[in-house]
């Protein structure tokens, strides 16, 4: 079991980059449009911005207002699917016996995004990457469960995948459309002054035989939550039932 105040959070999807529009798509909920859209990120230098691919502008969109300008906090960012385009533009070049790209390489592979960050934030401390099942969003909570244990103040969480090529439709079936979704994390002692329903316990149970998906990447209902103000979610994935429940 395990208890977190969500101190701040922000989400992005394609047409959903406001408070409004999220609210909308929480009461009705919907696949969007995906295209090409992606953030600005126009509070970067555009030498720097050109080095990032669209998650990685989802990344820094939801996650940079979440940290102060010279606070250092660690980061959990979490994926199950990563540089999907990034890979299979790479795999196309093997197929064609092309050289690939050292640069495209290095920014594919799952922790790209986290040492991007560290770089362009100038942060030092604990970064991690995971990517897990389709309950990637929950084992994040508790890596940041983890550090906060080890005595952070807070932890930044992000959860971001992007719409897959579509020669990945016949296995990647989770992934509705792109998305990313920040949290600034912490832990509930130290948050005497939390607003009423800032505060999630977080616990799993076990579940006979195996569920099959969500409707929705976990993630998502979490936000569509935050904006019905439900109590209490219900995320099962194979043998994992994970219970959201809000605390006073």
């Amino acid at each position: 079991m395990m208890d977190f105040h969500i101190e701040q959070w922000r989400a992005w999807a394609p047409g959903l980059d406001s408070e409004e529009a999220w609210r909308a798509w929480a009461e009705n909920p919907v696949r969007v449009n995906d295209g090409d859209a992606q953030p600005s990120c126009d509070f970067l230098p555009a030498m720097q911005r050109r080095r990032l691919s669209r998650l990685a502008r989802m990344t820094m969109h939801v996650a940079w207002p979440l940290c102060g300008d010279d606070e250092q906090l660690p980061l959990v960012f979490a994926s199950r699917h990563g540089e999907t385009p990034r890979t299979y533009a790479l795999l196309g070049e093997v197929a064609q016996s092309q050289p690939l790209s050292p640069t495209q390489f290095g920014l594919s592979v799952h922790n790209a995004i986290a040492g991007q960050w560290s770089i362009l934030r100038g942060q030092r401390g604990e970064s991690t990457a995971i990517a897990g099942e389709a309950d990637t969003f929950e084992h994040a909570m508790v890596e940041a469960a983890g550090l906060l244990g080890d005595g952070a103040p807070s932890v930044l969480v992000v959860m971001a995948e992007e719409r897959p090529p579509a020669a990945y439709d016949e296995w990647i079936e989770d992934v509705p459309f792109s998305y990313a979704l920040a949290l600034r994390v912490g832990s509930i002692d130290a948050s005497g002054d939390a607003r009423e329903g800032t505060r999630w316990r977080l616990r799993l149970a076990a579940v006979e035989g195996e569920a099959g998906a969500a409707a929705w990447p976990h993630a998502l209902a979490w936000v569509g939550a935050q904006h019905t103000q439900r109590d209490t979610l219900v995320h099962t994935w194979k043998a994992r039932r994970w219970i959201w429940q809000r605390i006073p």
